[in-house]
């Protein structure tokens, strides 16, 4: 008789920070692993039309958090530093743990984007104007890592603009001078003719509480793993899942997959995990006193 699959219901809300948890999905790589991933979309920014729940500012009411801490999902991913802010203050705000358990496999791109119109062609012409991203989102963090080599932060302002289609929305009327974006939205820009005037990539990181175990975690893992390397052997051929977020706005030939980077998870080391908490807490991003050892769980690797 057959082994059954084990089940594991996980969440996603973009697909470019979510891209390798799908190709896993549909290419069979998970069910390769003895797994059954049921995989939970909630809103995104990213997506078209997707409903506020997933901009609160408080992340613990956003619709994926709050999936994971009503106990409807196992495990998710977000921003390495969205990660690294849950996992400290979940238990000291009497919310559901989860640790960090892996640097994740997608490396999502953001882009500051700007109107020519306003003739801002370097990162210093952004000095104290509004920048369009979402509060405790990669697109806050990547904006603030990308602008503190060129500005004091003190002259880095952000402003709350809503979702990828509001914040374009809000640059081409003038609103911000700048927003940050991520694909598809940096390609549906630079075909209205926007100028990407910096950009770089944001780390996911994965989280899980302590009810997933390691040989669990490890066989996701791996399938992530081999789904990372058919995206990068093949991007075109899984560009549709960023196309759909983009709801008619891009056709596929119009998307520049050359940005899209993913990686096998790894471990999340302690250097790394000095380096990003101490980073984030010096922003005033997340609550003080936490420790590797209480905020990083490597059990996959064990």
């Amino acid at each position: 008789m057959a082994k059954s699959l084990k089940k594991v219901r996980v969440s996603m809300m973009n697909a470019i920070h979510d891209l390798p948890l799908l190709v896993a999905r549909d290419e069979g790589f998970f069910k390769d692993e003895g797994l059954d991933v049921d995989i939970i979309k909630t809103p995104g920014s990213g997506q078209r039309d997707s409903d506020h729940q997933a901009l609160r500012e408080n992340i613990f009411e956003r619709t994926m958090e709050a999936l994971y801490d009503q106990g409807q999902c196992d495990q998710f991913r977000m921003c390495e530093w969205g990660v690294m802010k849950r996992a400290v203050e979940a238990e000291k705000t009497g919310h559901r743990p989860a640790k960090i358990v892996a640097l994740g496999s997608a490396m999502s791109t953001f882009a500051l984007v700007t109107d020519p119109k306003a003739r801002i062609y370097e990162p210093e012409q952004l000095k104290g104007k509004p920048i369009a991203v979402s509060p405790f989102n990669g697109s806050h963090f990547t904006t603030l890592k990308l602008l503190e080599g060129f500005l004091k932060r003190e002259q880095i302002k952000w402003v709350f603009a809503g979702t990828m289609k509001e914040r374009l929305e809000a640059l081409s009327k003038g609103e911000v001078a700048a927003a940050s974006l991520m694909e598809p939205w940096i390609s549906v820009a630079e075909k209205r003719g926007m100028r990407v005037l910096m950009e770089s990539h944001s780390t996911r990181s994965e989280a899980a509480g302590d009810e997933l175990d390691g040989p669990t975690l490890a066989a996701m893992f791996r399938a992530e793993a081999r789904a990372a390397e058919a995206i990068d052997k093949d991007p075109w051929r899984h560009a549709g899942y960023l196309i759909d977020e983009a709801g008619g706005l891009l056709d596929k030939k119009e998307l520049r997959v050359s940005r899209l980077l993913n990686a096998p998870p790894e471990p999340y080391t302690r250097e790394r995990f000095d380096h990003t908490y101490q980073w984030t807490l010096g922003w005033g991003l997340v609550e003080p006193g936490a420790t590797f050892e209480g905020t990083v769980d490597n059990r996959a690797w064990q």
